[in-house]
């Protein structure tokens, strides 16, 4: 089947940049698959940025949250599958599914688990080669409140999950891709 390559960094650690380069480079028709929503007007500003970057012919599937329904409800049959990015993808669950008032991790685990086990398994048995983005949030500080630490919870455990199934794993450095898939034991 396809290959999975899973780019992992910080903020502004040109993750989405090396996933695009990535993309071109892979060839064929590519379709970007959004999951950032437009809520306040610096996120509509960085979503303009981002759409300027990518290449005008590449095919764009909105999907805050149920990727692979909304994938297979379109008729397109691309190559390669950029999805950036898993770190707006969870906090849409998280933000549907929680509140600061009332947090259910175990459900809150299950429908991210749900997500991304759904998106796993349309990558193995596809042959689109997919490009997943996502934030290292587990190098930095603890958040202070509850919702923020589930949410760091969340992100790190379904990063561990596409890793473990990735064909390759790159953690990005000031714009560089250090690649790790060879550390795997």
């Amino acid at each position: 089947m396809g290959k999975l390559t899973f780019i992992l960094g910080g903020a502004r650690s040109g993750k989405s940049q090396y996933a695009q380069e990535l993309a071109k480079q892979r060839g064929g028709q590519v379709l970007f698959i959004a999951t950032a929503q437009g809520l306040d007007d610096e996120m509509i500003l960085r979503i303009q940025n981002h759409q300027q970057a990518r290449p005008q012919h590449w095919q764009t599937i909105e999907a805050p949250t149920q990727v692979i329904q909304t994938l297979s409800r379109s008729s397109l049959t691309p190559d390669v599958i950029l999805l950036d990015c898993l770190t707006l993808l969870v906090s849409n669950i998280l933000t549907s599914e929680g509140s600061e008032e009332r947090i259910d991790e175990d459900q809150l685990e299950r429908a991210v688990d749900k997500e991304v086990e759904a998106i796993l398994n349309w990558a193995a048995t596809h042959s689109a080669n997919w490009i997943i983005v996502s934030n290292e949030v587990g190098m930095g500080l603890v958040p202070p409140y509850p919702l923020g630490r589930v949410y760091r919870d969340l992100l790190g455990r379904a990063n561990q999950k596409v890793a473990e199934k990735a064909d390759e794993v790159f953690l990005m450095v000031a714009g560089i891709p250090v690649p790790l898939h060879a550390f795997r034991k």
